[in-house]
This record gives C-alpha cells, structure tokens and sequence, in this order.
C-alpha cells in the first residue's frame, strides 16, 4: 500500500455510500491503520448527489479537508457519469470502480481514463438486488474496491461488515451484506 490512500466516493443519498466509507476505514481500522472517513453533503435527501472520502495510511494523519486528488474513486452511482466529472483530480494512477453492467472498456472511454489509470465495474446494484432485496449497492461496492486495491485483508473487511451491520439488522440481512461483500469481490471486472 501507498504511504497515504485517498478514495473519493460519489454516490446518491439513501445508497449507503457514506457507510461503506465509514465501514471501509472501520475495517482499515481494524487493520491498524490510521484511518478518516467523512461525508460532504449538498442538500440532504434522498437521491441528492453527495461526496464522501477516506484517507487510509500507515502514518498519523493530521491532514482535514476534501480528497482533491483521489488515488481511487468510487462512483456507486453511474448516473453521476453523465452529471458531473467524477475524475477530476484523480492521480495518473487512479483506480476507478464504477457501479455499472457496462463494458469496463466503455466505462474507461467514457472516464476519458489514462492508460496508468485503471478502471473496474461491478453490477453493484444488481448483486444488491440478489443478496439483500434491496438496490442498496454499497456492500457490494466494498467487496469490488477491495479486490481493485487490496487495501486490506478480507477477513477484515467482512468482520467490519459483519460489526456494522450486526447492530441496526437482522440476521437475514447480515448475512444477504456479508454476500454481497464477497460477490462484488468476486465479480468486478477490470479493463
């Protein structure tokens, strides 16, 4: 791992986007790492476009202000493609996983990605669907960032999860998370 990670999540509200970055830096965390998760909102609604942000590292982080130069973005919501510039100021590096049934390839011509920078998708939405009933993809959204960048150890993450949600869900529901987690690792696709 880098000596500082920064992701920059986009999302809608009601997607559970700013708890897969709380959860994210829980299970980082947990891992030993210092770790800051925190949201930035417009207008708090449901479907309202907002940003959320984890600076992972192995140092003391003494930094608090927006991720302006993302070493990963995820976007949970595809839609936000088309309405704003998810890349902009993302590293030449940049790991991109974007909730989509599209061609990874497409989603690359669309990003307008560099050729350093990689691009996953992941039916985020669709494994949601499956596995907890719900169109809420940031469980799976979890699994796919953490195969993109192996930011920490599985176990880990599906502990975190499993901790999470164990205090707000039944059992039912836990178990339908914990899947997700591990089909958006399984299933994302890079290109």
């Amino acid at each position: 791992m880098a000596e500082m990670v920064e992701i920059r999540w986009h999302g809608r509200g009601g997607q559970g986007t700013v708890t897969a970055a709380k959860v994210l830096a829980d299970a980082c965390l947990s891992g030993g790492r210092n770790v800051q998760a925190f949201p930035e909102y417009g207008p708090e609604r449901a479907g309202a476009p907002l940003r959320a942000y984890n600076r992972i590292s192995e140092k003391t982080l003494r930094m608090h202000c927006p991720v302006l130069n993302p070493g990963v973005v995820c976007v949970v919501d595809a839609t936000l493609l088309d309405a704003i510039n998810v890349a902009e100021g993302a590293t030449d590096n940049a790991v991109f996983i974007v909730n989509t049934s599209k061609d990874p390839k497409d989603v690359r011509e669309k990003l307008k990605a560099k050729a350093s920078q990689r691009v996953f998708t992941i039916d985020a939405t669709k494994i949601a669907i499956d596995t907890i009933g719900r169109p809420m993809p940031n469980a799976p959204m979890l699994g796919a960032v953490n195969k993109a960048t192996s930011i920490v150890p599985m176990d880990v993450l599906l502990a975190d999860v499993k901790g999470s949600f164990g205090k707000k869900f039944a059992q039912k529901i836990i178990d339908g998370n914990l899947d997700a987690v591990k089909r958006g690792y399984g299933e994302v696709k890079e290109g």
